[in-house]
């Protein structure tokens, strides 16, 4: 008898994967095998609109140690021994319905896939997206979500060290919340996610199970508009415990780092539960499983076996133990008091066979159910999107000298270029006492143990520009990233993402998808940072919109010596400052996508570029120069343009800065333009000319600006700004 359609719905599944199901199954699936296909195909899960795009990556280098998809994240060796495993993650839905458990459980999810491979978490970061604050669901959604990501990474002993807040229309009730963590791991200490041996145990722990997410794979992260079906999907949000995951990581971690040899494998439990862990650990270890569901502990009474295999509840890692230390796995997991329990085992078939009370409830292919439909399309760039990109932001009149501080002044109260410490002081960024560049600059910094060495993270993306151009848009998300860690003084070596789009179906998303997708492979070829995990989180929409194009990068950068790193803040008086990679003066094309255009203007049009070559050179010379000892500081100059940055390095250093350059040509885009390529540095008086040598050598442009001062005031061209003032409205503008 053919499934009824509010049965596919329920998981899903369209009549024609439904079809293809029962073809490949040669058989009708009953109740429980459809709910665990229909999350396994589901996008979150199977990444069936996506997975074909991503093949274009560059994926393999030198220093990566896993295969892109194949584990729960990427690791990276960083020399001495040590490996760095990390990945960014989203929650968006869920932080739509319930901000706080959205966020916390975000958290949670990410710090499981670390040290699931065997490293230890030691970073945060987060990248946020949230319509207009000053409306009241927005600024709800956004007070939540910081709250549940300060409550569940501070218990946790986690520090949050970077990250970015962005507000923008198209985010209205649909917030962005991607999580990024970073572990530490001896390279030949990573833990696989693998079943195998006839015969070794599936060992649940951590939490109960309960109902809370079920259905989270399938529907609230495959679906649209989270505002209309809040109340059908809020039972779908996962609470979270963090004191329990704590725990939780404390043993998994022991058991890996010491005791490896008593474990095959070990997996989180996060999208589908069971089903995801279970049924991957099975096709990597090329086994199939047994599992007793009547041993799974359950926190609410009357529970189906339906229910237990597609339950998201937090707090749960599935342990494959080799059976003759079992008892030693379980006897780890007591004395961290954290439950234990097996439910079934390994076998040498390729299915996973359910049973409750000796009873057969359910038998599915590990093949079947791991290898998701792919669709790819023929993506149509949208006519507004093409008329936008179109339109010269040359049209608009230029700014008024006269005006230029007010302007200043207005645009750094925006809240995407205004002070975020209000943010992050509600995160603990101290902890584990590793951090030596702490949030609020470029990127975040943060001590190797036991060596000289550092590593250097940084989170990027911009949905207005890759609405004007999805391809350049992506490219430029990566070349910000990689630039903000290369001002800290750290080498770019790799890339972990998160693509935020709309529903594929829409051609005209599909189209931004692909082209941001091309962007990034770009850019990452030209860099040498080659993308070893992520996520993809479509069906970002509300009002029947979707939100901006929004693919997020999480870069690594490795310092060889850690006290050699830089900061964005002028350091003291009487210091050169250079402008590297471009010059005071810039074409009106540089204000496409800016944030001087929509805030004077209202206008996002234009096309932002990006000369990925000549980034490249700019990495080697701040890199070089910083080697050679010239440099104090070295700050990005991105969103904002020239006089932002400089207002920012003054800002966070304390120190005036008296320039000597006047502007000729347009104002507005020599102060506010956005050009890329562009890094503000401050050197040593005697080094200026070495600086300028070398950049000649390297056919990087650089250009003089001017010295800091002891004045508390900003000097750039036609700005003469009180930098009392600029601080007033710099720290105000989140109206926190």
């Amino acid at each position: 008898m053919a499934v009824e359609q509010e049965a596919l719905d329920a998981v899903a599944l369209s009549r024609d994967e439904y079809d293809l199901l029962v073809a490949r199954l040669g058989r009708e699936p009953n109740d429980v095998e459809l709910g665990m296909f229909g999350s396994l195909w589901s996008e979150h899960c199977g990444y069936k609109n996506s997975r074909p795009l991503l093949r274009r990556f560059p994926s393999g280098g030198d220093r990566v140690l896993t295969r892109v998809g194949e584990e729960n994240a990427g690791a990276i060796d960083i020399g001495d021994g040590w490996a760095v495993v990390m990945k960014v993650e989203s929650h968006n839905h869920p932080s739509a319905i319930e901000p706080y458990e959205g966020a916390a459980t975000g958290v949670g999810g990410i710090v499981r896939d670390i040290f699931a491979m065997g490293a230890y978490p030691i970073a945060l970061l987060d990248s946020l997206r949230f319509g207009p604050l000053d409306e009241g669901n927005n600024r709800y959604l956004f007070e939540g979500v910081v709250g549940g990501i300060g409550g569940y990474g501070n218990c946790l002993g986690i520090p949050t060290v970077g990250g970015e807040v962005v507000v923008g229309g198209p985010y209205n009730g649909n917030p962005l919340v991607n999580a990024m963590c970073v572990g530490l791991v001896r390279a030949d200490g990573i833990v696989s996610a693998t079943a195998s041996g006839e015969g070794n145990a599936l060992l649940l722990v951590g939490a109960d199970t309960g109902r809370d997410g079920i259905h989270g794979a399938s529907g609230l992260a495959s679906r649209t508009d989270p505002e209309a079906r809040f109340e059908e999907m809020r039972p779908a949000v996962q609470v979270g415990n963090p004191f329990l995951e704590k725990m939780l990581m404390e043993a998994c971690f022991e058991i890996a780092s010491e005791h490896r040899d008593w474990i095959v494998g070990l997996q989180d439990l996060g999208a589908a539960g069971l089903t995801s862990s279970v049924l991957e650990c099975c096709a990597r270890g090329e086994a199939g499983a047994v599992l007793n569901l009547e041993c799974v502990p359950r926190r609410e009474s009357g529970m189906t076996p339906y229910e237990v295999m597609l339950s998201e509840s937090q707090e749960r890692m599935l342990v494959i133990a080799k059976r003759e230390h079992v008892a030693d796995v379980e006897a780890l997991f007591e004395r961290w008091e954290v439950d234990c329990i097996e439910i079934g085992q390994v076998t040498d078939g390729d299915e996973v066979v359910l049973r409750e009370d000796g009873v057969e409830v359910g038998r599915v292919p590990v093949e079947v159910a791991t290898e998701a439909p792919a669709y790819t399309r023929d993506g149509q760039r949208s006519l507004d999107a093409l008329a936008r990109s179109q339109a010269n932001p040359g049209a608009f009149p230029d700014l008024r000298p006269e005006a230029a501080t007010e302007a200043l002044v207005a645009l750094i109260a925006r809240p995407n270029l205004a002070s975020k410490a209000e943010v992050f002081r509600q995160y603990d960024h101290q902890v584990l006492t590793n951090t030596v560049v702490a949030p609020g600059g470029d990127a975040a910094v943060l001590r190797v143990p036991g060596t000289t060495r550092g590593i250097a993270v940084a989170t990027d993306g911009n949905g207005r520009y890759c609405q004007l151009d999805a391809h350049n848009g992506g490219a430029i998300a990566v070349a910000e990233a990689a630039r903000n860690v290369v001002c800290t003084g750290a080498r770019p070596v790799a890339v972990t993402d998160c693509l935020n789009f709309g529903a594929p179906e829409n051609l005209e998303v599909y189209a931004t998808l692909a082209g941001a997708v091309d962007g990034i492979s770009a850019a990452c070829e030209a860099f040498g940072t080659p993308v070893v995990s992520g996520n993809v989180s479509l069906y970002n929409e509300s009002g029947g919109a979707p939100v901006w194009p929004t693919p997020v990068i999480g870069m690594l950068g490795v310092l060889e010596n850690v006290d050699a790193h830089l900061g964005a803040a002028f350091e003291r008086a009487g210091a050169e400052v250079w402008l590297l990679g471009g010059t005071v003066e810039q074409p009106a094309r540089t204000l496409a996508g800016s944030e001087y255009l929509e805030a004077v203007h209202g206008a996002v049009i234009g096309t932002p570029t990006v000369d990925l070559e000549a980034e490249a050179q700019l990495h080697d010379l701040v890199l070089g120069a910083n080697d050679a000892g010239l440099l104090l500081s070295a700050h990005d100059c991105s969103d904002g343009g020239l006089a932002v940055a400089l207002a920012e390095c003054c800002l966070l250093g304390g120190y005036g800065f008296a320039g000597e350059v006047e502007v000729e040509g347009r104002i507005d885009a020599a102060l506010f333009g956005e050009g890329q390529g562009r890094i503000i540095v401050s050197a040593r008086p005697e080094a200026g000319e070495r600086l300028a040598a070398l950049a000649e050598e390297m056919g990087v442009p650089a250009t003089r600006l001017g010295v800091t001062t002891d004045e508390g005031v900003l000097r750039c061209g036609p700005v003469e700004a009180d930098l009392d003032e600029v601080r007033e409205a710099w720290e105000s503008g989140l109206g926190l």
